[in-house]
């Protein structure tokens, strides 16, 4: 058994601390918003947004009301609207604590790829390369292979990065990695994976 989509979702939840500032990259990030319960952290869209809610009900959806990723989003009584210079500049100046992004590759130095894939329709690289600069921890949520089967945690990244040496954890559907000196460390299994499926699904070097 591996995580799915929520569970991963649920697990990078548990990462944050109230009080947090927290932006949500599009992809499987975005369901942390449905799972961070009563503790008391305000989520930051950059498209303008602080004070994410969940996901709406169907048939409660407001058009517009979107997160980054063009998802209908609900808002809170709290929740405050802003251009999106207004947004960066709280990304640049260091006041978001956290960012939990998707990736397409990660490496054991902590190098991110998760902006562009060559040869394919690039739409732009959003605000990956901001984030990563200017947030205080980074958390990857992504699965832990390709289709293929191929590993998605590397020795080295062979995409155009997004930064380098950037990613402090790492949540796959098999588990929780940090990236550490000389490698990526086991964290945590899902729940029915052993260590060795881990070890052997990831070609990072594992200390």
């Amino acid at each position: 058994m591996a995580w799915d989509r929520n569970q991963m979702a649920q697990r990078a939840a548990d990462e944050l601390e109230d009080g947090w500032y927290v932006n949500l990259g599009i992809g499987i990030p975005t369901l942390v918003a449905n799972y961070v319960g009563d503790k008391d952290i305000t989520l930051q869209s950059e498209n303008g947004m602080l004070g994410m809610g969940p996901f709406p009900i169907d048939g409660e959806e407001d058009p517009d009301l979107i997160n980054a990723g063009k998802q209908t989003i609900t808002e809170l009584r709290r929740t405050a609207y802003f251009d999106s210079a207004t947004s960066f500049g709280m990304i640049r100046g260091g006041k978001i604590a956290c960012a939990i992004l998707g990736a397409m590759e990660v490496d054991e130095k902590g190098d991110l790829a998760n902006w562009m894939i060559p040869g394919k329709l690039v739409k732009g690289m959003g605000g990956a390369m901001d984030l990563v600069a200017g947030v205080g921890r980074v958390i990857v949520v992504m699965d832990h292979t390709n289709k293929h089967g191929d590993s998605k945690l590397l020795r080295e990244c062979t995409l155009p990065l997004t930064g380098k040496a950037v990613v402090d954890r790492i949540i796959t559907n098999l588990g929780v990695l940090d990236v550490v000196d000389g490698g990526l460390k086991i964290v945590e299994c899902a729940d029915g994976v052993t260590e060795g499926e881990l070890r052997a699904a990831t070609e990072a070097t594992i200390v």
